[in-house]
């Protein structure tokens, strides 16, 4: 770029004194491109090249996108789900033999092993069937479901409220003959698609903090506020982290997160004074009342055991001992404890590196957009994912409290492992569609591009 106002001033010259000046001056204007184009070959060798040309293969031209993002995205999301099933299926069945052994009737022994297993597979295949529908659709279709689903979640959410199950002292089910939902997972995917919506339309207005903020959070606080009093704080997080993250992806005024953060500490400071069960949570982490005699300390330090005992490789799929009723509700938010222990230290960073996969690959496919929509979508959904894994993960190896955020595809959950897979579904209809990238984009996705420049 810094060569072009020169070039004029070295091809006369040139014109005057060879014949075939005029020739080689066209042809130097169009071979100008290739000229980046040529940098990798001569800097190809060793492991930076190699690199550079994987890289290149991944993320394809500049004209023409090499289509590796959704296959990553479609690939890393069923080996998820594909691990979450096997490991419902290994983490539930003793818990059911001991379900079924309590219980005066007869029953089926296979069908009572394998039902935990049987409903997840269920829902899998729902929830699949959900993700491959709404991949077809565009971002037209998106925006139009944008209000309905706003209001049909917080019909939802209300009605929980009213005529809901109440679990382990949180009311967020609704039992609908021998199923339950729970209104708040599709309440997440509603709010990203409402946000990505509302504050495309202000993009020009964002850095106006009054207008980033109206009317994401008078309404976005609604369902918080829903949520917050069916008991679900962990929830209430996920939800807040979406919000911020599109308000982020959006353009919003960085300040603007300090305040929101500081608020969000005290709101959740006051609910945890205001709730014995999540106090007993933070004194627990704290490891302030461990030696009581309920032993709040009794799942985390379980959890921790299974991961050491787990070692490397691990005791073997199915082997697990934890699971013998050490861990309650071990196919569900401590799923992962599980799968330290059976499959080892190897078994969950393959479990992390499928989640960075995901992570990698939405990121490359929403770089790849100009449209302000698509990019706080995406980046809502990303945050929405990425971050309740490390919540849960966070969770499980002790470095935050125990407030019982399943683990995406993976823990106990119907409702849950649906509409996460619908979520990928609307990250694969980008995907599908991922444009060429901006000049500027391009090169600098290209270390050794961006080096020759």
């Amino acid at each position: 770029m810094v060569s072009t106002p020169t070039r004029p001033s070295r091809r006369k010259p040139a014109v005057r004194q060879h014949s075939s000046g005029t020739s080689t001056a066209k042809r130097s204007s169009p071979a100008a491109p290739a000229a980046v184009e040529a940098g990798p070959r001569t800097e190809g060798k060793g492991a930076l090249g190699a690199f550079a040309r994987m890289w290149r293969f991944l993320e394809g031209s500049d004209r023409q996108t090499s289509g590796s993002s959704y296959y990553m995205i479609l690939g890393a999301t069923l080996a998820l789900t594909a691990i979450g099933l096997m490991m419902v299926l290994s983490a539930s069945s003793v818990e059911s033999i001991a379900n079924a052994a309590s219980t005066v009737e007869p029953t089926d022994e296979g069908a009572i092993v394998f039902d935990f297993f049987f409903k997840q597979s269920m829902y899998a295949v729902l929830g699949v069937a959900l993700m491959l529908g709404l991949s077809r659709l565009g971002p037209r279709v998106f925006k139009f479901l944008a209000w309905p689903g706003l209001g049909v979640a917080i019909v939802l959410l209300v009605l929980v409220l009213l005529i809901g199950e109440n679990i382990n002292g949180n009311q967020n089910w609704i039992r609908i003959g021998n199923q339950s939902l729970q209104p708040s997972e599709p309440a997440k995917l509603a709010l990203a698609l409402w946000c990505a919506t509302v504050l495309e339309r202000k993009r020009g207005l964002i850095r106006d903090w009054k207008h980033a903020l109206v009317p994401v959070a008078p309404l976005g606080g609604v369902i918080l506020l829903l949520v917050m009093l069916g008991g679900d704080l962990g929830t209430a997080i996920i939800l807040g982290m979406i919000m911020g993250a599109a308000l982020f992806f959006a353009g919003a005024p960085i300040k603007m997160f300090t305040i929101a953060g500081l608020v969000g500490i005290a709101g959740a400071f006051g609910a945890i004074l205001l709730n014995s069960t999540r106090s007993t949570r933070i004194e627990a982490w704290l490891r302030l009342n461990c030696d009581s005699a309920s032993d709040p300390c009794f799942q985390s330090n379980q959890g921790l055991f299974a991961l050491a005992s787990g070692g490397w490789w691990g005791v073997g799929i199915g082997q697990s001992r934890q699971k013998w009723n050490w861990i309650p509700e071990a196919h569900n938010d401590f799923i992962f404890a599980i799968i330290g222990e059976e499959f080892g230290l190897i078994g969950t960073l393959v479990v992390i590196a499928l989640f960075g996969i995901l992570a990698v690959a939405t990121l490359r496919v929403a770089r790849r957009y100009t449209d302000p929509f698509v990019r706080i979508l995406m980046g809502s959904i990303l945050v929405w994912l990425i971050g309740q894994a490390f919540v849960n993960i966070g969770m499980v190896t002790g470095v935050l409290p125990v407030i019982g955020v399943p683990l995406p595809f993976i823990s106990y959950g119907g409702s849950a492992l649906t509409f996460t897979l619908a979520a990928v579904g609307v990250l694969l209809a980008f995907a599908r569609r991922m444009p060429p990238a901006a000049q500027g984009t391009a090169s600098s996705a290209d270390p050794v591009s961006a080096k020759t420049k």
